[in-house]
């Protein structure tokens, strides 16, 4: 996760809360996050890099869309990072 964006590490946690979400469906999410527009080259080139360092699956759902999975390294990447914040930030205080 070190070598990840704040906007890769974003995205994988949106992907982690959908069941196969594809592209646009993350980029709604996102845009409520950030409350911004989120433009398709931004978000496309970002989703490969996290295909790319197997992170996140892509699969497709029809001829024209998408689906992204974490895949079992996307998933425990998450965990270390949210264990390492956890570290620092102890919200139950």
């Amino acid at each position: 996760m070190h070598d990840l964006t704040g906007f890769q590490r974003d995205i994988l946690y949106v992907i982690a809360d959908f069941e196969e979400p594809h592209g646009l469906a993350l980029k709604d999410e996102l845009e409520v996050y950030y409350e911004q527009e989120i433009n398709h080259g931004r978000l496309y080139p970002n989703l490969d890099d996290l295909v790319d360092k197997g992170l996140v699956e892509k699969g497709e759902l029809d001829e024209r869309t998408n689906s992204y999975t974490l895949t079992q390294r996307g998933h425990r990447e998450i965990t270390a990072r949210r264990d390492w914040e956890q570290q620092y930030v102890d919200l139950s205080e």
